[in-house]
């Protein structure tokens, strides 16, 4: 064998392995750079909701203001707007020495009659407990059906010209898909203890006993409802035969009909009623390492893609 061409392949073999070593050692230092960052951005954020946090608490706790706990979204347990999240929010509300009343924000199309009942009641406790602190409504966007029920605890409601609110009454809805079984062929096989046990079922038919009986339910549960409006209106509410019909009005209408006391956003409320224009967010928030670690998530899936050349890939 020629010993030129013997030196000639290992030259290329060496100069192979120096190019990998090198694409290697690039790579690494990219992903280094990586990791370097997330830590950074890791501790920089960290640090900043600890700021934020320690910043509202003492100003919650040291000059006068007005506290604001906000009901954003459907009414129901493991959401944003649960019972468990707001009734935090609005117990360190009340408990706070520097607030002089607190607003209770809402913009929700309603949601769960329990959590929305046990919002109420926890409110008219401390109402109870704080009776210096007077606690207004405001609705944003639309405050309708079990966002209502909780502002007709409120000592006043206000909402926008525009404001969506009401929709006192209960739904309840589903579908029957009988026919649509018997036109495929398909036989409905359902085993029950219980007489009445799978009278929900969408692929049976209809008793008019069970319809009954559910009608009966919901009656039930929109006269609690029309009973807790009664008591936090009182008087203020106008009622006709549309009142608890499930109607939706805006806030110019609702304040004819007394479903609102006025006009006017939080900031109107904390500057003109309330008189202390400084508003303090007693919203309960997630955990601060856990909503750091979410939008860690986020942000480490766009920089995988970056480091990878995936930025440009898109799904629609």
């Amino acid at each position: 064998m020629d010993s030129n061409n013997v030196s000639s392949k290992e030259w290329k073999l060496i100069e192979k392995m120096v190019s990998s070593l090198g694409v290697e050692q690039r790579r690494a230092r990219r992903w280094g750079i990586f990791f370097k960052l997330i830590t950074f951005l890791y501790l920089f954020a960290l640090f900043g909701l600890m700021a934020q946090g320690l910043g509202d608490a003492s100003l919650g706790m040291s000059t006068p203001h007005t506290a604001l706990v906000d009901v954003r979204g459907v009414i129901a347990d493991e959401e944003p707007a649960s019972a468990d999240i707001v009734v935090t929010g609005l117990r360190a509300a009340f408990k706070a020495e520097g607030s002089k009343a607190v607003v209770l924000r809402i913009n929700s199309p309603g949601g769960s009659p329990v959590q929305s009942g046990y919002i109420y009641d926890e409110i008219k406790r401390l109402r109870t407990l704080y009776p210096a602190k007077p606690l207004y409504a405001v609705i944003t966007d639309i405050g309708a059906s079990g966002a209502y029920y909780i502002a007709a605890s409120a000592d006043q409601i206000y909402a926008d010209k525009a404001s969506l609110v009401g929709s006192i009454g209960v739904v309840a809805g589903g579908f029957g898909f009988v026919d649509t079984m018997e036109k495929l062929g398909v036989e409905r096989r359902i085993y029950t203890a219980g007489q009445h046990k799978g009278f929900l079922d969408p692929f049976s038919e209809e008793k008019t006993d069970e319809v009954e009986f559910w009608g009966s339910v919901l009656s039930s549960t929109h006269e609690q409802f029309i009973s807790k409006v009664k008591e936090g209106r009182g008087e203020r509410l106008s009622i006709t035969d549309k009142t608890f019909s499930g109607l939706i009005w805006n806030g110019e209408q609702a304040l004819g009909m007394g479903l609102i006391d006025g006009l006017g956003s939080a900031g109107f409320v904390a500057r003109e009623i309330v008189q202390a224009e400084e508003i303090v967010d007693y919203t309960s928030q997630p955990d601060p390492f856990q909503q750091f670690t979410e939008s860690l998530g986020i942000a480490a899936g766009k920089s995988i893609a970056n480091v990878f050349g995936l930025n440009s890939m898109s799904m629609r």
